[in-house]
C-alpha cells in the first residue's frame, strides 16, 4: 500500500508540474501574441490577449489555437482622415493558426463588437455646410457638424446646435456606415429659409479595424453605436 501511495503522490506532483508549466507557457504565448499584433499594425495599442482550451502545449504542437479572446478600451477606428475612439473592444477568435515564432497568424473565424460615442460619430460625418449648403439663417460655421443622440430602437436623433433636426437611421453595407432619414422640419426649416428639405444621406468608410475583422452591423444604443464585427479567413498578425 505504501507503495501505491509513494507513486500516486509522484503522479499528482508530476502532474501539477507539468499543469503549472502549461500556465507559464500559455502566459508567454499571450504576451507575444499581444506584442506581435501591435507591431504588425493590426491595432494601435497593445491589446488584451486570452488564450483559452487546455492543455495549450497541445495545441502549440499542432500549431493551431482554438480559441482567443482580444479585448481592449483604448483602441481607435476612422475613415482615414479622423480617428475616433473605439471603446470596449472585445473579439472572439476560433482556429487560430500560428507560426511557430508567433510572426504570422491567421484566423478560421472571428467575431467582435465595440461602441463608438455619438460625439465621437458626430466627427466622422461632413460639416453641417455641406449637408445645407444653401441654409442662410442656421450660421454653419465651417467645423459645425450635427450632433447626435439616441432616438429609441434602430434610431439616431441630430441637431445643428440647439435646432433639432429629426430622427433618422443608420446602417452600413460592409465597412461603410451610412445615416439617413434626417429632414429639415418645423423650426430648423425656418431658419433655414427651406421648406421639408430632406438631408442626404451621409457616410463614412471605416478603415483599419481592429484584429483584420470587418464591419457586419451597426446598432443605436443609448451611450453610442454598436459596432459588430466578423471574419473568416482573416489575418490576425503578418
Amino acid at each position: 500500500m505504501r507503495g501505491w501511495l509513494k507513486v500516486t503522490i509522484g503522479l499528482v506532483v508530476l502532474s501539477g508540474a507539468l499543469v503549472g508549466a502549461d500556465r507559464v507557457a500559455v502566459g508567454v504565448a499571450e504576451d507575444e501574441a499581444a506584442e506581435q499584433m501591435l507591431k504588425s499594425g493590426r491595432v494601435n495599442q497593445r491589446p488584451d490577449v486570452s488564450i483559452g482550451g487546455f492543455p495549450f502545449l497541445t495545441q502549440v504542437l499542432s500549431m493551431k489555437l482554438d480559441d482567443v479572446r482580444i479585448s481592449s478600451d483604448g483602441l481607435t477606428v476612422g475613415d482615414g482622415s479622423h480617428q475616433v475612439a473605439l471603446h470596449s473592444f472585445e473579439a472572439k477568435l476560433a482556429g487560430v493558426k500560428v507560426s511557430d515564432s508567433m510572426s504570422s497568424a491567421t484566423v478560421d473565424t472571428g467575431t467582435g463588437s465595440g461602441l463608438i460615442s455619438y460625439a465621437d460619430l458626430s466627427q466622422l460625418l461632413p460639416p453641417a455646410s455641406q449637408l445645407v449648403p444653401n441654409a442662410t439663417g442656421l450660421s454653419l460655421g465651417g467645423n459645425t457638424r450635427l450632433s447626435l443622440s439616441y432616438g429609441g430602437p434602430g434610431k439616431i436623433k441630430a441637431a445643428f446646435g440647439p435646432v433639432p433636426v429629426g430622427e433618422g437611421t443608420v446602417r452600413n453595407q460592409g465597412n461603410t456606415v451610412t445615416a439617413e432619414g434626417f429632414r429639415l422640419t418645423g423650426m430648423a426649416a425656418v431658419l433655414a429659409g427651406l421648406t421639408s428639405q430632406k438631408l442626404d444621406p451621409v457616410s463614412f468608410t471605416l478603415s483599419s479595424l481592429p484584429a483584420g475583422l470587418n464591419l457586419a452591423a451597426v446598432t443605436p444604443q443609448e451611450d453610442g453605436l454598436r459596432l459588430t464585427f466578423d471574419g473568416k479567413g482573416v489575418k490576425l498578425i503578418g
